[in-house]
């Protein structure tokens, strides 16, 4: 599916009328989210705020409640733009906005709430899928693109949207589709991103070749994934030089002969292993490459860029990925990697406090509580990697508990491309699980995340699990 084919959508009449709005205001209050696809959500809406020379400031939410807006009222903005989120809790916004406020523009691509507002840019308005097609990020970009102003045409800022769409989970079997698409080739035309067929395993910049091998989870092959021993012992037995002066290479450090001799060696190790030909099929797929990036470094390929974003702003140190992703190659860097090996390290561990302990089963779905044990801001990330490790049972999606307060229990699901296709929509299950028990939720039908009373547990995963079950009915 070629890229040209699906341009990216100018959402008609909202993308102006929100630019136009912001251009009106003596100043802006920025609002978003705190994930890779919230953090490169406020930079591509900031560097276009800041080049049409409209003055604003920057703030990061945790998660957008009637609480966190009633806060971003009183610092008496008369314009709100909230980015990555702000749909979903329309009908509390709207409260503010009919008092006088402030005036909220929004650009997100969760399900919106039952309200409405007048500068309201989002993909689902215009029958454009916002779990697969258009990210948080990539709406600021369709925002950005209507606040072009003599200074550029901002379609370098594709780059940044392209690192959310990929941090949000939107690039699939066939890499991204749809107006995600049509920014990638606005992206490749303003000459800061390349695209090509790869090995599709994280780490391709970074990771020692062993390591690449042994810690890919999303296409298992037996005796090398989660297997050092087994992936160097693979490594050896090709025809390519694997190691230079002692040290093991990288994959961005191979040349195409080499790259085709350790791709085509795992595909036949995966055949023999009786891995099933269509997970075959995903060891192969799009990779995206940030040209003006130094090769070797975790900001070259977007999926390890988005995963330093969320090594800072889950930590409550949005302001440090928030400067990476405007330019700061020096301080904020340095601050990113420091924050990404604790992040890596939490990650593992609980990792691996899952496959400890286990997961507990029920008839739709299955979950696990990690108490204070797993940060609530990355249980989320946990889980996503267990739904892909022996771990869990990939025909349920997985539900995973956090302590968020003494009062509060944080939830995130994921699910899986199989189970979407069959009928599974986290977004509604945790939306309408947690407002059964006096909680509130949304998200993707694929990933979502719920907020409920500290002693709902059980009674939540009695509802989600009645829900997930009439879904795939």
């Amino acid at each position: 599916m070629a890229v040209a084919d699906h341009p990216v959508p100018d959402l008609g009449d909202r993308a102006r009328a929100c630019a136009d709005r912001l251009r009106s205001a003596d100043r802006v209050l920025l609002a978003s989210h705190i994930d890779a696809d919230g953090l490169t959500s406020a930079a591509v809406a900031s560097a276009a705020l800041a080049r049409a020379r409209i003055d604003h400031e920057v703030v990061f939410e945790k998660q957008l409640d009637a609480e966190s807006i009633a806060g971003i009222a009183a610092r008496e903005y008369d314009v709100v733009l909230f980015t990555d989120f702000g749909s979903g809790q329309l009908d509390v916004i709207a409260t503010h906005e009919s008092r006088g406020e402030f005036v909220p523009v929004i650009a997100d691509h969760h399900q919106p709430a039952d309200a409405d507002t007048e500068f309201h840019l989002n993909p689902l308005l215009e029958g454009i899928d916002g779990a697969s097609e258009l990210s948080g990020a990539g709406a600021s970009y369709v925002l950005a693109r209507a606040l072009e102003g003599p200074d550029g045409d901002n379609r370098d800022l594709a780059a940044l949207a392209v690192v959310g769409a990929v941090g949000d989970m939107q690039d699939g079997g066939d890499g991204l589709v749809g107006a995600n698409a049509g920014i990638v080739a606005d992206g490749v035309d303003a000459g800061v991103l390349e695209t090509r067929t790869d090995l599709d395993l994280y780490g391709r910049q970074t990771r020692p070749l062993p390591k690449l091998l042994e810690y890919a989870s999303d296409v298992r092959i037996p005796g090398i994934s989660n297997d050092e021993a087994g992936a160097i012992a693979f490594l050896q037995e090709l025809d390519v030089d694997v190691k230079t002066d002692g040290e093991w290479r990288r994959w961005v450090d191979l040349d195409t002969d080499e790259r085709q001799t350790i791709a085509s060696g795992l595909m036949r190790r995966a055949v023999a292993s009786g891995v099933p030909s269509e997970r075959i099929e995903a060891l192969v797929g799009t990779a995206y490459t940030l040209v003006d990036e130094e090769p070797g470094t975790e900001l070259r390929d977007v999926s390890e860029f988005s995963t330093l974003l969320n090594a800072t702003a889950r930590y409550e140190r949005a302001d440090v990925g928030l400067a990476v992703c405007l330019g700061d190659r020096d301080g904020a860097l340095a601050e990113a990697r420091s924050l990404l090996r604790n992040h890596r390290r939490n990650l593992s561990e609980g990792l691996q406090w899952v496959k400890t302990e286990g997961v507990t089963h029920e008839q739709h779905l299955q979950w696990f509580d990690a108490g204070s044990r797993i940060r609530e801001t990355i249980v989320g990330i946990v889980a996503g990697m267990a739904a892909g490790s022996p771990a869990v049972d990939r025909s349920k999606p997985v539900i995973a508990f956090a302590e968020e307060s003494a009062t509060e229990l944080k939830v995130s699901a994921r699910g899986t491309g199989r189970l979407v296709r069959q009928g599974l929509d986290l977004s509604a299950v945790m939306r309408e699980a947690s407002r059964s028990v006096g909680g509130d939720g949304g998200g993707h039908d694929v990933a979502a995340g719920a907020t409920i009373p500290v002693d709902e547990r059980d009674a939540f995963v009695v509802a989600a699990d009645a829900l997930v079950g009439d879904q795939l009915s």
